[in-house]
């Protein structure tokens, strides 16, 4: 078998027995001894890849397609005596604050366990050592293996939860920090990530509940730590709706705070431009009178009468000074 087989052994009284041979071995071995159950952890398989395994064990060829192409919602589906279950693990990129979504398909029968991991999020070695170190989970066989892969999943989901709480905060900082600088594109990055989460966390839900309902016969045993698993989750839910809310909160603040500075410029810029015609309007009057004297008659009269040019000047004063009354009266002074 290839590499693409990350991990591979079996549980026997809660002790790990490494395979040594090939998967037709390991899986004749469990079998024989009964109280044993196989765990193979395969990770983004091909067609061909897989085959060996399904040559194996009778594995429906819906849920074997789902599992090579992925790209599924998570669910819980039965196929005879094979549970088929979906999970979706979240990984958190520190450096980019987005939240990456992988896949995590599992098969489960009554002796058996395959893992089918498609990208990066929660890689399963540490859950496997988790069990390693619990042998009472162990004993619980393939449903013990599935609690502590659900709940490695949902504790990964509180924890980004968080990440993506920090994250808010430091956008909400930046909504309310006075600088106004433009974090529209920044808020909708987030809420998409948001999207993502939900994406991934909403629909296992419906999967615990049917678990912790007894309504799954593999997990029959399990159902107290099922509904843990459930509660965890469902404070998951809580906290990133929560969280949504916020984000949606935090872009209408934004918009209303840009729109109240453009208001602003908008008004200091009438003031400005009002300040202008003022002037101008002050500037027209004697420009006004001025201009007509500008023309050069020869036959006005006041060209002959010593007070002529006073009471001319006078009058562009008063007037003047009449305009400015008016505007400042009318604030635009």
């Amino acid at each position: 078998m290839p590499d693409v087989i990350v991990d591979k052994a079996i549980y026997h009284d809660g002790v790990r027995e490494t395979i040594g041979g090939d998967i037709s071995d390991a899986f004749g071995r469990a079998r024989a001894r009964g109280d044993s159950f196989l765990w193979i952890g395969l990770h983004e398989p091909t067609r061909e890849e897989f085959d060996l395994i399904t040559s194996e064990v009778k594995l429906h060829p819906l849920a074997v397609e789902d599992a090579i192409h992925a790209h599924q919602r998570p669910k819980l589906e039965r196929y005879d005596d094979t549970l088929f279950v979906v999970l979706k693990p979240l990984l958190y990129v520190e450096e980019t604050s987005d939240v990456e979504v992988g896949e995590i398909n599992l098969f489960i029968g009554a002796d058996f366990v395959i893992s089918v991991r498609h990208g990066q999020a929660a890689p399963l070695a540490g859950v496997r050592r988790r069990l390693e170190n619990d042998p009472a989970l162990l004993d619980a066989g393939p449903a013990g293996v599935f609690y502590a892969i659900c709940d490695d999943v949902v504790d990964t989901y509180w924890r980004i939860s968080h990440e993506i709480e920090a994250d808010l905060i430091a956008l909400e900082r930046r909504v309310f920090g006075g600088a106004l600088s433009d974090v529209t594109a920044d808020i909708y990055a987030l809420k998409r990530e948001v999207l993502e989460f939900r994406t991934a966390q909403d629909p296992l839900v419906p999967v615990l509940d049917e678990i912790v309902k007894g309504r799954v016969e593999l997990c029959a045993g399990m159902r107290e730590q099922f509904r843990d698993v459930l509660d965890h989750l469902l404070r998951v839910d809580t906290r990133i709706d929560e969280h949504n809310e916020l984000l949606t909160s935090a872009l209408n603040a934004h918009l209303a705070l840009v729109t109240s500075e453009q208001n602003k410029v908008a008004m200091r810029q009438n003031a400005d431009m009002r300040k202008i015609s003022s002037w101008a309007a002050l500037i027209a009057v004697p420009t006004m009178i001025a201009g007509i004297y500008g023309m050069n008659f020869d036959h006005m009269p006041e060209l002959h009468w010593p007070f002529g040019y006073p009471l001319i000047l006078g009058l562009m004063a008063v007037a003047a000074f009449v305009v400015f009354r008016l505007l400042r009266r009318s604030g635009w002074l």
